[in-house]
């Protein structure tokens, strides 16, 4: 058995975008040698999930471990990766994804979701902007998701995440806002009215179209402190959590093996 750990995350034409997840994926560290590709799923030419698949086989790898960087489980893209990579027989929603070519056996992981080291993430930061932690709010704000099932994954990660966040931070409380359905102004406002300051935290990957423009569209005339440009990437408890993740799927195939 030659394991080989693939990394599957949206995709950016912006190249910096790309770069920030190739920064954490080659700070990856693990006990075995052992090859690790990143791939994205559109907007990065040659770099494909079939792409690093196609590399990681040539270079005689019999089990990939895929593990998907995306915030929520209840990213749709998280489901049709999961179906076109065969880990789940069929996509609970329509999908134009083929399935991938693969020869090795592929063992797929889980995204971030409500795990302890995104609270601990968030709040890292996030904590320069607290002033007094007795009368503040943080807000996490995600892309959210309209279709059913879908959106109460989301829902149910961002609750549980708000309540490790409030836990480890000490702030009066910490809440959640999603993109889809918008809830974004209305969650905002309610705190604003209750007399907090609100800490607005956008809960994506890194800096794009929705944290630069979408989001302070929908906060535009409600006074909030908004921790724009304070994405998840680059942050070090990021690669430690995918090597946690490989780590606990390597622990799992050599216990069978």
């Amino acid at each position: 058995m030659k394991q080989g750990v693939l990394i599957i995350s949206h995709g950016s034409r912006d190249s910096g975008w790309t770069a920030l997840v190739d920064e954490a994926v080659g700070q990856l560290t693990f006990p075995f040698s052992t090859l690790v590709e990143a791939s994205f799923l559109e907007n990065v030419q040659g770099r494909g999930i079939q792409d690093g698949i196609d590399r990681l086989e040539a270079a005689g790898v019999t089990d990939i471990l895929a593990i998907p960087l995306f915030v929520s489980a209840g990213s749709t893209h998280v489901d049709e990766i999961g179906y076109a990579l065969g880990a789940k027989p069929s996509p609970e929603k329509e999908t134009d994804l083929a399935p991938f070519r693969i020869s090795a056996r592929l063992h797929f992981g889980s995204p971030l979701h409500d795990d302890p080291l995104l609270a601990h993430m968030v709040w890292d930061k996030v904590k320069s902007f607290s002033e007094n932690l007795s009368r503040e709010v943080i807000l996490l704000i995600g892309h959210g998701s309209r279709h059913d099932g879908f959106l109460q994954r989301w829902e149910q990660g961002f609750g549980a995440l708000a309540e490790r966040v409030q836990a480890i931070s000490g702030v009066a409380r910490a809440d959640y806002a999603l993109l889809n359905p918008d809830q974004v102004k209305d969650r905002a406002s309610y705190w604003r009215d209750e007399g907090y300051r609100v800490i607005a935290v956008p809960l994506f990957l890194s800096a794009g179209y929705f944290t630069n423009v979408e989001i302070p569209k929908r906060l535009d005339g409600v006074e909030v402190i908004y921790s724009g440009d304070r994405t998840l990437l680059p942050h070090p408890l990021l690669h430690t959590w995918m090597e946690r993740q490989v780590a606990s799927m390597q622990e799992h195939l050599n216990s069978r093996s």
